[in-house]
Order: structure tokens, then C-alpha cells, then sequence
């Protein structure tokens, strides 16, 4: 029986411990691999809430910044048993909640200040339960995103931690753009402020760019024994440099991932979606859910200053509760750069598509919150735009209602690791709209399984989305028997965790497949 450990800032598998797609990962993976028949711990930080009804299982002495720190780990339920599979998470009062999905902080004055100091904290205290024997002798250490890779630099140059090097390390990376670059000195969160008495190389460590700072992501990339981006051609993007908005690669990155695939520790593995087991709404309850949603927000005393708005799409959604439409498109996602700066940038195409939506009696529905000036935009545009129903804000109902009964999912990402969003849509027979990169590519099929739009420059990838929505309303009015058929091969797509992690046993950890 192998013995894995995964390491991640994130945990779907545990109650409220999810900000985005990584979560889902780390709550798939494990229980493909106890199907095998091997052994998972998964290891995330407390944030101050998470250990309350957990069982302390370890008290952790660390030495960070010349004195004495005391860490807990504890053991979780999870949300759903598996075998062969345990929860834990750090709890030490330093790792607290941030604003983002109550996991990250946002500094605007000082990025990742606040994140590095806690993720330093964590990752310490992981590597001396290991030190301890916490979780047995471990085989496979996966780590997720930079919040996980200061383990490598534990590995690496601490003397105290030379039980890390007994362990094959592999590092995914989820989101080459968040780097947690912090300097190397003169700073509270800095890596001399936490370990004074470590010698390391700055060269290893250093990133190109701000050569007095050190990149988490980078060091993750660098140190591992293999390292992996989450589909293939986003592996392919990220070896070569980024020139936005036209093309998002390597991020400053490009010359360590392709060292990287040089020495054949690279791989691109496109991500699973879960088939079994799902939430499921009830159809023709999309308008009421929302309904009921936004009478919880309104209910929210954080949600206060938006109340007015909340009210103005109630109104909206009414008209529709008795006397649906004939066509949804709809999008679910954090409001950031990534996900919608074509909108951000061009609002006028985005209004053009809702006037073409209109000759169809057509909506457009959007959920999701994010970025103030992004949730700003799509305030302005529903007050504008009679068929755009911006619901901002969340709700697992309304978002497995909107999954269940749009008609279009659209998803313009001006990069995409691999994306979730596409794959769920299909799994329910909905086609997609999406820009045509990184894991929007090896997913969805123009003109088979969904549409996609693609360009040389800004302007020709704007036009080619307005053409391509074009070509969508064109087919639904026009040639239902194509349309039936790209629902159908949407629907019949499988991304299967299954052979994801088959080929994860192969490359990244080495091993036969299964025990």
C-alpha cells in the first residue's frame, strides 16, 4: 500500500474549505486513489474555524523566527467517509480567515503578506508532523499551488527536516498567475524574518524579475520531482511567454517550466469532473431559486450596501417565474480579469449579444462575485439591459438550478488552466461558449461539443466571439437537429478522474498503477 499526503490551501472534501477549482481536486483525487487501494492524508490549514470539532491528534513545536511556536494538527470529518482516507487541518492563531472564501487574504498595500506568513506557518507545521510521524511513512507528498511549495524549501536547506527528502515530491500547479512573491529580507513576512539560522541559495530561490524576492510558485516548479500544469494544452501555453491581452503563458515562469519539461519533470493531465454522486436541482425552478437566493442576500446585513440591486433583480426575475424564456445563456464564476476582462474591456459586445438574445426572447444570466469593479460592471449593465439578470452573489441551489436548465454556458476566459465550469455545463447536455485556450481547448470541440472562438489580436478575438454567438442563435432558430446533436455529444463527453489519475500514478508518481 502506497501512503500519500496532499497539502493544499483548500479542501472540498471538508466542510466550508473551498474558494475554487483546487478544492474539488483535492477532495477527487484522494478517493480515485483509495479506490486503488492506497492511503490519503490531506493536510490544509485551520483558518481559525475549521479545528473546532476536530479531534487533536498532535501538538507541533516549531522554531520560526528564533523562538518557539506551538501548532495543533487535527483530524476532521469529513463530508462523505471514504476508506484508506484521513482529514486534518493546522491550527496555529496566526492562520486566520481571509475575505475570499474565508481562505484569502486580500492586500492590496502588500501582496501576499498576510497569506505568506500564514502558509509559512502551516507548511512548517506539516513538515514536523511528518517529523513526528503523523501520518505514517510517507511515499508521495502532493503539494497544490504556491501556498504548499514551502515545503521544498524545508526539504531542501533545513537541516531539521532531512525526513522530507526520503519522499517523492510532486507540485500541481492550479494558478500560475497567483505566485506568492515575497522579499527575501527586511520584511515580517519575509523567508529570513521566519528562518534566521537557514542557509540557502538565492539563486534557486530568486525570482528573475524582482531578484530580491523570492517566488513560492517558482520554487514549487524548481524543486519538485515533477511537477504538473492541469491539461495539456495549458502546458503547452505556459512554455512560452506571456504578450496580454492577446496571449496569457508562462507568467515570468516560462524559462523554469521549460527547464522543467527539458528534464522531463513537466506534464500536462487534464482534470477530471466528477460524474457520480451529484447535486442535482429540480427543473423548472431556475427563476424561483433565484428568487429565494436573493431574498437570503437581502436578508445578509454584508450584503446591505446592495440591496437596492438585489431588489431592482427580484423585479426583473418575477417577469419570468410564470413566463419563461425561450432561450438562457448563462455564466457562473468569480468576477476577475481572468474570467471576464473581454466584458470588462468591451461592454458593447457584451450588449450586442444581449440584443441578439432579445430576437430569441433570450436572456443572459450571470452569478457570481468577485472583484468591486468587476461587480460594479455587471451592476451597471443589468440596470442598462432588461435581459441581463445579474444575481450577485452565491447559492449552491441557484447554481445546480442554472446548470440544469441554460441553454448556452459561456465561458470568455482570457486564460484557462483547465476549467470545471465547461465540464459540469456538458455533463448536463449544455453546450459551450468558450475562448479557445488552455483547458477550453482540450475540452470543448467547435461545432461537436459546444463553440469556441479564437483570434490573432484583441480586436479580431471580440469580433470572432460576436460571429460565434452569432452561428450558436443561428443553429438553435435555424437546424434543431444540430443542435440536438451538439447537445448530445456535450452530454456524452466524459472527463473521468479515473483516467486522470491513472495517468498521475504513471508520470507523476511514478508508480504502478495501484497497490
Amino acid at each position: 500500500m502506497n501512503n500519500f499526503l496532499f497539502v493544499s490551501a483548500e479542501n472540498d472534501a471538508i466542510p466550508k474549505c473551498k474558494a475554487g477549482g483546487m478544492g474539488d481536486v483535492v477532495r477527487d483525487v484522494p478517493r480515485q486513489i483509495s479506490e486503488r487501494g492506497d492511503k490519503v492524508h490531506v493536510v490544509v490549514p485551520s483558518y481559525s474555524r475549521l479545528h473546532q470539532d476536530g479531534v487533536l491528534r498532535q501538538t507541533l513545536k516549531l522554531e520560526l523566527r528564533g523562538t518557539d511556536y506551538l501548532a495543533e494538527l487535527y483530524e476532521v470529518a469529513p463530508k462523505k467517509e471514504y476508506k484508506n482516507i484521513h482529514h486534518y487541518v493546522i491550527h496555529h492563531p496566526e492562520i486566520t480567515a481571509g475575505e475570499i472564501g474565508h481562505i484569502y487574504h486580500d492586500d492590496p498595500e502588500e501582496p501576499f503578506f498576510t497569506d505568506n506568513v500564514k502558509f509559512t506557518i502551516f507548511c512548517t507545521a506539516v513538515a514536523e508532523a511528518i517529523n513526528q510521524n503523523a501520518f505514517g511513512q510517507l511515499d508521495i507528498a502532493h503539494l497544490h499551488d504556491w501556498h504548499s511549495s514551502l515545503l521544498l524549501f524545508l526539504k531542501t536547506y533545513h537541516p531539521r527536516y532531512n525526513a522530507l527528502k526520503k519522499i517523492r515530491f510532486v507540485y500541481t500547479i492550479h494558478n500560475l498567475a497567483i505566485q506568492g512573491i515575497r522579499p527575501f529580507a527586511d520584511n515580517y513576512s519575509s523567508i529570513t524574518n521566519w528562518f534566521p539560522t537557514v542557509a540557502f541559495d538565492y539563486n534557486a530561490l530568486k525570482d528573475y524579475r524582482y531578484e530580491d524576492c523570492i517566488n513560492l510558485m517558482a520554487v514549487g516548479i524548481r524543486l519538485a520531482d515533477a511537477v504538473q500544469t492541469v491539461s495539456p494544452s495549458y502546458k503547452e501555453d505556459v512554455l512560452k511567454p506571456s504578450k496580454p491581452p492577446e496571449f496569457i503563458g508562462g507568467e515570468g515562469l516560462e524559462k523554469d517550466l521549460l527547464e522543467a519539461d527539458n528534464q522531463g519533470r513537466l506534464f500536462g493531465i487534464l482534470n477530471g469532473s466528477n460524474y457520480k454522486n451529484i447535486r442535482t436541482a429540480e427543473k423548472g425552478f431556475l427563476f424561483r431559486n433565484t428568487v429565494k437566493a436573493l431574498f437570503g442576500w437581502l436578508q445578509e446585513e454584508s450584503k446591505k450596501y446592495k440591496a437596492d440591486f438585489l431588489a431592482h433583480t427580484g423585479e426583473k426575475v418575477m417577469e419570468y417565474v410564470s413566463n419563461k424564456p425561450e432561450f438562457i445563456v448563462a455564466s457562473v464564476a468569480r468576477l476577475t480579469e481572468q474570467k471576464f476582462y473581454f466584458i470588462k474591456r468591451s461592454p458593447e459586445a457584451f450588449v450586442q449579444m444581449l440584443k441578439e438574445l432579445e430576437k430569441v426572447n433570450g436572456v443572459f444570466m450571470l452569478l457570481g462575485t468577485g472583484a468591486p469593479d468587476y461587480e460594479e460592471l455587471f451592476r451597471d449593465l443589468s440596470y442598462q439591459n432588461k435581459n441581463f439578470i445579474f444575481t450577485n452573489g452565491q447559492s449552491e441551489d441557484l447554481i445546480d438550478s442554472i446548470y440544469l436548465e441554460a441553454d448556452l454556458y459561456f465561458m470568455p476566459s482570457l486564460f484557462e488552466p483547465c476549467g470545471i465550469s465547461q465540464m459540469l455545463a456538458m455533463r448536463n447536455g449544455n453546450p459551450c461558449l468558450v475562448h479557445n485556450t488552455g483547458g477550453l481547448k482540450d475540452t470543448v470541440d467547435h461545432l461537436k461539443t459546444g463553440f469556441s472562438f479564437d483570434g490573432d489580436s484583441y480586436d479580431d478575438k471580440i469580433k470572432n466571439m460576436l460571429e460565434t454567438f452569432d452561428t450558436v442563435l443561428d443553429i438553435y432558430r435555424n437546424d434543431q437537429q444540430l443542435w440536438k446533436k451538439i447537445q448530445n455529444s456535450a452530454k456524452k463527453k466524459r472527463f473521468t478522474w479515473e483516467k486522470s489519475v491513472d495517468t498521475y500514478y504513471q508520470y507523476l508518481y511514478a508508480l504502478k498503477n495501484g497497490s
